[in-house]
């Protein structure tokens, strides 16, 4: 039996090839899946809270593949790896990587310039990466985990906390986040600060 494909609001859909790359061939329903991606995030952040990191080792196209690998290398074969299609959201797949390096050097540049506030410069980072959509799956979270390891490990402050501290339903959290996203897309970052924060 094959698992039943059901994409939530904001969710990217794989095409047939990335879905072969699924290592979990018994799983059934999008619930199973979701399910397993979120028990080999939990690992990857427990690896991400032994790293001690400089803005230098931490802002390179290598550590970002990394921990895209360590997110998701126990679900799907391609972890780690470039997206090879083109989706619904994120630049052109043969784009991915100048952006990425332009993403990597103004990032640097604003953290050496103290260009924004702290967290600031973190929402716009993890805005953009999302932005690039380098991965064929799991950007959004990726994204998030990239923004915790660079707040706390090259600002020395607290992780955020991506609504989860306004105790709403995780459907009206995932609202929020989108429509904040969506004001970070028109150049307002401040919602997603906020959200991030709340």
């Amino acid at each position: 039996m094959e698992l039943n494909w059901n994409y939530d609001q904001g969710q990217t859909p794989l095409d047939d090839d990335e879905k072969e790359g699924l290592k979990l061939k018994q799983l059934l329903t999008k619930a199973d899946l979701d399910l397993a991606e979120q028990k080999s995030i939990e690992l990857a952040i427990l690896w991400s809270l032994g790293l001690n990191l400089s803005a230098d080792k931490l802002l390179t196209e290598a550590f970002i593949i990394k921990v895209h690998k360590q997110m998701f290398k126990s679900v799907w074969e391609w972890a780690g790896v470039y997206r090879k299609t083109d989706k619904n959201i994120g630049v052109d797949k043969w784009t991915i990587l100048t952006e990425l390096k332009y993403l990597l050097d103004d990032t640097k540049y604003w953290i050496s310039n103290n260009t924004f506030s702290s967290d600031e410069i973190v929402i716009r980072f993890k805005h953009r990466l999302v932005s690039i959509h380098c991965f064929p799956n799991g950007n959004g979270r990726h994204s998030r985990l990239m923004a915790d390891i660079l707040i706390s490990q090259v600002f020395k402050l607290e992780v955020f906390t991506w609504g989860s501290k306004a105790n709403d339903t995780p459907e009206l959290q995932r609202s929020m986040y989108l429509k904040a996203l969506r004001e970070a897309d028109n150049g307002n970052y401040n919602p997603l600060v906020i959200f991030a924060r709340s």
